[in-house]
């Protein structure tokens, strides 16, 4: 559980790169909605702050790489939008900033990996930009958020890298086994309609190779298809 004195939220304004007028905002930004079920009292949870946050993620991310790439044109750009706001990016740049560590979590939620759910710490992140630009404004925002993704440029780069495992796996395979060996299979479906969780496997002439899951098909079949190639480079 989070701690709440002042040397906590130090620590933690120290990595975030920002000191908070109010940090009533970002005790708010870091508490789960399971937080409430056990602590009725606290002063609200992160879900509202979730929302602003997402909208100020892509206003940032969308201005700075509009001054970084003066030549791009509107669909590369949208497409390095797209990867930078990636769940998976997003909550590895929370444990970068160590958030796991102040989440405000009930005691099940914690002894279930909490801190470690991707959609966890991906909400929490945006909750985190919600609150800054509340207390300190667009300005605020806009100089924080690329300071946490670091080189953009080489961050993107190796995105690019990662973002198609599908397709190096296919240009892997392809000389040898032809364009219809690799196939990916929807193995299940769980969670409610608006957060589901997909597990896929990709089969090689029949044969599982990879597993993966995502909180979409294409999301999943990447996984999968990542988890082949490390198979196969191991």
């Amino acid at each position: 559980m989070m701690s709440d004195t002042p040397d906590g939220l130090d620590a933690l304004q120290e990595c975030l790169g920002y000191r908070f007028n109010n940090p009533a905002l970002l005790v708010r930004a870091l508490t789960h909605p399971s937080y409430l079920q056990q602590c009725p009292d606290a002063d609200g949870h992160n879900q509202r702050l979730e929302f602003l946050g997402d909208a100020v993620l892509g206003l940032v991310l969308a201005e700075h790489l509009w001054e970084t790439f003066p030549q791009e044109r509107e669909g590369t750009l949208t497409r390095h939008r797209a990867a930078l706001a990636r769940g998976d990016r997003l909550a590895e740049v929370a444990r970068s900033l160590g958030l796991p560590d102040h989440l405000r979590l009930s005691d099940a939620e914690a002894a279930n990996n909490g801190r470690g759910r991707q959609s966890i710490l991906e909400d929490a992140l945006e909750a985190v930009i919600g609150a800054i630009y509340l207390d300190g404004g667009h300005t605020a925002a806009r100089v924080c958020v690329p300071l946490w993704y670091g080189d953009i440029e080489r961050h993107l780069s190796e995105v690019a890298e990662e973002h198609n495992p599908k397709g190096r796996l296919q240009e892997r395979l392809q000389p040898a086994l032809g364009n219809d060996a690799i196939h990916y299979e929807v193995t299940e479906e769980s969670g409610p309609d608006h957060r589901k969780a997909f597990t896929v496997c990709v089969r090689v002439n029949g044969e599982v190779c990879g597993t993966g899951r995502g909180a979409s098909k294409k999301e999943a079949e990447e996984a999968a298809a990542r988890a082949a190639l490390e198979q196969m480079d191991g």
